[in-house]
């Protein structure tokens, strides 16, 4: 028996997640909202500051972002694998865009200026995206020779180093950083051999150590900077304790003032408005360190809360995914909500000082036109295929079956539509 509504306990945790966001944005942005209308103001583009410049804008963004899920939720998932390849080279077409046309912003071309919009577009969003359909597209067609060198892995290959090299001409590092991962988890969820894990592991080692030593500088010579520098920089403040980069404002700022705001907080946080670090102490906090500020005014036990919202979101992925009995479902299922997990966990590992600083958002909580957008779009091709998920089949021990090999995710033996 196929479920013909789509998954309300999904819809509602998301949507929780957004009520929370835009509740946050209203404490959070205040001094940065304050500070860009003070700058308008002195341009005569307004006539007075105002500390609701974000809260407004993202009431403007949920707005268009559930009217383009009202409108995503229905085109049903087989629209999207019949037209994986052209959505596909969409994406690629609008990152060579990027690249040839718009000029460059602290060493990097990476959005889009439209003049019909009031916002700048990232492509790199929208890859994010594609490379799932695409990728789950692919394995559904060659399921059966997955576990194929010639096959499988060689063209699997030959798509994420294509897609990385057009990444890195930007440069983003930090998105290929969560790309990369994210592929191999589809590839493998797929039922690749697991012997090629070890050759994707010591690939991926090889090209980081030659990012970071090809491109590092000497910072006794700043003319010798480059445009990848900036990985270096972030990963050698990161091992670093330098006092001094933290007294001149380097990028160990921002990482001590988020552990500052953290450890303000503690358990049971300065209270809702109440935060220090917003005024500046820790720049542009309603984008990257928002997680930060969360924990400095409500305390960890709502950070807590946060956290399993997103687990709960998790674990909806598996039961649609299990009960999907579609292959391009599934691995779309499981692509997106692991590009969602790890966004989400990789910002939270930099506000806790885990990881190097890599200016990855917090999904839906983060303040950002295109990551919001891009996450609704994803929300609604989940929601969508949540409606066809046979609930006759059994979901007890979702998550044993899939980490175990001898069921490995399910979908060797899985009949398809």
């Amino acid at each position: 028996m196929a479920n013909k509504q789509v998954d309300y306990k999904l819809f509602f945790t998301v949507f929780s997640l957004i009520i929370f966001w835009m509740i946050m944005i209203s404490s959070v942005s205040v001094y940065s909202s304050y500070k860009v209308t003070s700058l308008m103001a002195k341009a005569w583009s307004i006539t007075d500051a105002y500390n609701y410049f974000y809260v407004f804008r993202s009431i403007i963004h949920v707005s268009i972002s559930l009217f383009l899920l009202a409108i995503f939720v229905k085109v049903p998932y087989k629209y999207y694998e019949k037209h994986a390849k052209w959505l596909f080279v969409w994406s690629l077409a609008l990152l060579i865009i990027v690249l040839v046309m718009w000029a460059t912003w602290n060493w990097a071309r990476g959005w889009i200026d439209l003049p019909f919009l009031p916002f700048a577009i990232q492509p790199t969003e929208f890859l994010k995206i594609t490379l799932i359909i695409y990728l789950a597209y692919f394995f559904k067609m060659n399921h059966k020779n997955i576990t194929s060198f010639q096959n499988s892995f060689m063209p699997f290959s030959a798509i994420v180093v294509f897609v990385v090299f057009l990444i890195a001409l930007q440069p983003d590092f930090w998105t290929i950083l969560l790309l990369v991962p994210l592929s191999v988890i589809i590839f493998f969820s797929a039922g690749a051999n697991v012997k090629y894990l070890g050759i994707l592991f010591v690939t991926w080692m090889l090209f980081a150590t030659m990012i970071y030593h090809i491109w590092k500088y000497d910072t006794t010579h700043p003319e010798s900077r480059n445009k990848l520098s900036y990985i270096t920089d972030r990963i050698d403040n990161f091992l670093s304790n330098s006092e001094d980069s933290i007294k001149n404002k380097t990028i160990n700022y921002q990482t001590e003032q988020g552990l500052i705001a953290i450890w303000s907080g503690w358990f049971s946080g300065l209270w809702f408005g109440s935060s220090v670090q917003k005024f500046w102490y820790l720049p542009e906090v309603q984008w990257d360190f928002i997680f930060s500020v969360i924990i400095e005014e409500l305390g960890f036990l709502w950070a807590l809360v946060l956290i399993s919202l997103y687990i709960f979101i998790w674990y909806r992925w598996f039961y649609i995914a299990f009960h999907s009995p579609d292959l391009f479902a599934r691995y779309v299922a499981i692509g997106i909500t692991s590009r969602l997990l790890l966004q989400a966990f990789i910002n939270m590992w930099v506000n806790l000082n885990v990881i190097p600083l890599t200016w990855v958002t917090l999904p839906f909580v983060s303040y950002g036109w295109s990551s919001l957008m891009s996450s609704v779009i994803w929300l609604a091709i989940l929601l969508n295929i949540s409606r066809d998920i046979d609930l006759t089949k059994s979901s007890r021990w979702i998550i044993f079956k899939w980490i175990f090999p001898k069921n490995r995710i399910f979908i060797r033996n899985h009949n398809q539509n």
